[in-house]
């Protein structure tokens, strides 16, 4: 089990690495964190129920790829979302980070790999997600009174996944160490005890007081617990490591806990960021998160999303990163394509250099475009739509895009839209959680390079999307360019809006749009699994399994 001294400490990275560490050595491997919170998630395989989906439920999963061109299959279901012989089964929601270690352990990643997610929507308020499906009680339920409710759930999860395979790898959440949720942990050393896992407690050295962290962290810990934490990780290291001495040894008389590597700084590992947005220190040259082998344009090529010649500044991307942002980790494969700066926006002045505008998946749409008004980005946004620029909208961006929101049953909220697409958005209470594989339609303007080019990504979100009737008998009309109300454009044509996630981690669209596609995410993989074989103490890594 990977537990931290803080968030943002390298739990993650570390259980990722060593899910695939762990593979290649050709054990059955899977991931495990029972509670992440976060506005990252992927659909995975859901439960089974004998007599069928629960009323009101748009869930399935029915993928016919591996996300990363390699052999993890979903599930094999019939359109209805119905599998052919053993009942029901919904697709689900689980962290973006167990999908990658899922894939990592070369696992099928379900929902028993994280059993409850939280998605914030306000400072207050999270939406609940128990075994992949939303559970509005547990969503109204006091935070310390809703672990007494799902632990038997947590604990059921895990203990299948322990029987199932030969290494379950676990991920802690913030730290062990924070006494004042201590009562109501169900995610930290509640889950160590009951698996009864080798720990390993990682720090991150570069944010300076971490040999204190480490043993005030351990010195916290009951007895019974302290037993199970078997090394100290130093993490994000720069510099001279004959420095750090006598640190570590003076650290392990204290406690009698070895630390058992340093990990140097690595920005460029390649995996997206979970807890926020990634900056320009995240950007990779090899290896890099995509789908493909990574080769710029040949000389002269055409150069679909109208970006500079080689040798020019780069084409700017920019992403709104509103509040709520979610899904964020899809962009990831932006910073790897050659000719393109990927950048994070707050403000209008941000935008004055970009060839493209993306609006991102939401946790809380209505109240994110009541932020990005406030800021004054509406207006910057229709200024550079107005100009020709390139719009794209997906998922909660495609309902900004477009003339109001109506949420009849209180799911997010009603207010007017940007008005640049002439569609309405009506919030359902069911919620679409499914792998979706489509076609683009034809497009014009700046998005005909995707002209029949087929995707495969995800939805997740309330709310169908449709023409605004009242618009289009007066003649503008935003046309569906992908079947089921799936993507729509403007008459213009340089604006883009649709509900499928994980376009850009689609080698067939990187191609259409850039001319160029990206290092295979497997590949990620291995280079992290390489990374803990040349920095850990020979042996700690067998060890920690038992094994020899």
């Amino acid at each position: 089990m990977v537990l931290g001294t803080t968030s943002g400490a390298g739990k993650s990275w570390l259980a990722t690495a060593l899910c695939r560490y762990y593979a290649r050595q050709g054990l059955k491997v899977a991931s495990f964190k029972a509670q992440n919170m976060s506005n990252n998630a992927r659909v995975v395989a859901g439960r089974q129920f004998s007599d069928g989906p629960p009323p009101g439920s748009r869930s399935v999963a029915e993928p016919k790829l591996a996300p990363s061109g390699g052999s993890a299959v979903h599930g094999v279901f019939s359109k209805s979302g119905v599998a052919t012989s053993v009942g029901a089964m919904l697709g689900g929601e689980i962290g973006s980070a167990q999908y990658f270690q899922a894939l990592a352990a070369r696992a099928v990643p379900d929902v028993r790999m994280n059993p409850l997610l939280l998605k914030p929507e306000k400072d207050t308020q999270s939406q609940v997600v128990l075994m992949g499906q939303v559970n509005p009680e547990l969503s109204r339920m006091a935070w310390r009174g809703r672990s007494a409710s799902v632990w038997p759930v947590v604990a059921q999860a895990l203990d299948e996944l322990l029987l199932e395979n030969d290494v379950v790898v676990i991920e802690g959440a913030g730290s062990p160490a924070e006494i004042n949720l201590k009562s109501s942990d169900i995610v930290n050393m509640r889950v160590a005890l009951h698996a009864n896992a080798a720990c390993l407690l990682v720090t991150d050295i570069d944010r300076g007081g971490a040999f204190a962290h480490l043993y005030g962290t351990w010195a916290m810990l009951d007895d019974a617990e302290k037993k199970l934490i078997k090394g100290f990780v130093l993490n994000k290291f720069r510099g001279d490591q004959a420095l750090l001495a006598p640190g570590p040894q003076m650290l392990q008389d204290l406690t009698g806990v070895p630390t058992v590597a340093t990990l140097p700084m690595w920005w460029q590992h390649g995996l997206p960021e979970e807890d926020g947005v990634f900056d320009h220190r995240s950007s990779f040259t090899a290896p890099m998160l995509g789908t493909g082998v990574s080769s710029l344009p040949h000389e002269g090529a055409a150069r679909p999303w109208g970006g500079p010649a080689a040798g020019a500044a780069p084409a700017v991307i920019a992403v709104i990163a509103y509040p709520r942002i979610s899904n964020l980790d899809e962009f990831q494969p932006l910073k790897n394509v050659p000719g393109v700066r990927l950048k994070w926006v707050r403000s209008p002045a941000e935008l004055m250099d970009a060839d493209w505008i993306i609006l991102p998946g939401s946790k809380h749409t209505s109240g994110d475009l009541a932020w990005l008004r406030a800021q004054g980005l509406d207006q910057a946004i229709a200024a550079h739509a107005g100009r020709g620029g390139a719009v794209l909208g997906i998922c909660g961006g495609l309902q900004m895009l477009g003339e109001a929101l109506i949420d009849p049953h209180g799911i997010d909220g009603n207010g007017p839209g940007l008005g640049l697409l002439a569609v309405v958005t009506v919030f359902d209470e069911a919620k679409t959680v499914q792998h979706r594989q489509a076609a683009f339609g034809e497009l014009r303007g700046q998005w005909a390079a995707l002209s029949g080019v087929e995707v495969q990504g995800y939805e997740i979100h309330h709310g169908q999307t449709a023409p605004h009737a009242a618009m289009a008998a007066a003649g503008d009309i935003a046309g569906p360019v992908m079947p089921e109300g799936l993507a729509w454009q403007n008459a213009a044509g340089n604006v883009l809006g649709l509900y499928l996630h994980g376009m850009f981690e689609d080698p067939r669209v990187l191609q259409a749009l850039f001319g160029a596609t990206t290092p295979t995410l497997d590949s990620v993989f291995e280079a992290l699994a390489d990374y803990l074989d040349q920095h850990f103490q020979p042996g700690v890594l067998q060890s920690l399994i038992g094994a020899q």
